[in-house]
């Protein structure tokens, strides 16, 4: 397969593109959220939950991937649990951990409404060869490395919203 001519773009502009596309995300990460019956916290909550598949993750996990207290996540895996859509399960390798794992039936319905965006996105990948997908998948790798850091940041008191 061979890649298409693209128009040329600079740094700039591909970041602009990239803020529309994160903009975009969040408005619609609430709007899934409100279809569910969640809010975006726990929808995100529930994304990890989903993503971890067969490997259920720890309550300390999911505080550490949201950046949450483990108070935090304690509120929103009940909220998550009368729902209906998570529970919490023991830790085989011990007992005193407990692991988080979706409802089938919930994790379902999470995926009919996400599907459909992701048989859009998969016609666009069809126009990139396996060599270019490489570069778009380390560009978000990386790119997650370095948002992370930056909210760091922002949530250390380093970084000020500057005087207007």
């Amino acid at each position: 397969m061979q890649g298409k001519t693209r128009p040329p773009a600079t740094a700039g502009e591909a970041i602009a593109r990239m803020d529309q596309y994160v903009a975009l995300g969040i408005v619609g990460q609430q709007e899934v959220a409100q279809l569910l019956g969640l809010n975006v916290t726990d929808l995100t909550c529930l994304g990890h939950i989903l993503g971890a598949g067969d490997t259920p993750l720890a309550a300390g996990d999911l505080a550490g991937l949201l950046d949450l207290t483990t108070g935090a996540v304690t509120g929103v895996l009940n909220r998550l649990e009368r729902a209906g859509y998570a529970r919490r399960v023991p830790d085989p390798a011990d007992r005193r951990r407990v692991r988080v794992v979706a409802d089938p039936t919930a994790a379902a319905r999470v995926v009919a409404v996400y599907q459909p965006m992701y048989d859009r996105l998969a016609v666009l990948f069809a126009d990139y060869t396996p060599d270019e997908i490489a570069v778009i998948a380390d560009w978000f790798g990386r790119a997650a490395v370095e948002i992370r850091a930056h909210c760091a940041q922002v949530r250390s008191g380093e970084l000020t919203a500057g005087e207007a």
